[in-house]
């Protein structure tokens, strides 16, 4: 994964739990507080990140729901428009951004080396109702409802979100 995902993790636990609780999570993690800046492009394994993810949930005493739901909000609502604003000021709703995920991921994969995002495919059920398979070897999908969640809070959208399995998740978009 990217840095910037750590990078996201540890401005939430800071901005919303305190450096105290972010020095405790690294500890825990086996990395010296204050010696280790993740930078945004940088690869880091996989492993170690879902590490700091659990070790998250620890030393905050909240369960992998709650962590990711409150990454997926801090991501799209707090993190992301600074540093990818050209897509968030293209989309004027959930529906236009959520469509167009898999083209920025397409993009990404183009202009940083090592990128492995995941890929969307897209199937209307019916007028308001979007299937979107979430396809990555990561096996993420719940962070990817977390999301799907922070983007409808980002455009004042009430969506219901239902995963359907471990690559499916149904979004019905208000009508």
């Amino acid at each position: 994964m990217k840095g910037v995902i750590v990078s996201c993790f540890e401005e939430l636990v800071k901005e919303k739990f305190g450096q105290d609780k972010w020095d405790e999570i690294l500890d825990k993690v086996g990395i010296d507080k204050g010696k280790r800046v993740f930078l945004a492009t940088e690869d880091i394994d996989d492993a170690a990140v879902m590490n700091v993810l659990d070790k998250t949930c620890e030393v905050l005493d909240m369960s992998v729901n709650d962590v990711t739901d409150a990454f997926g909000d801090y991501w799209v609502n707090s993190y992301a428009p600074r540093f990818y604003k050209i897509y968030f000021n293209q989309a004027h709703s959930a529906r236009e951004f959520l469509l167009n995920m898999d083209n920025v991921h397409i993009a990404t994969t183009k202009s940083i080396a090592n990128a492995h995002p995941p890929r969307f495919e897209y199937e209307w059920k019916d007028d308001n109702t979007l299937i979107m398979t979430y396809k990555s070897e990561r096996g993420l999908i719940d962070l990817f409802i977390s999301l799907v969640k922070g983007v409808g809070k980002h455009y004042h959208e009430d969506l219901k979100v239902t995963k359907l399995d471990n690559k499916k998740v149904e979004i019905v978009f208000p009508s």
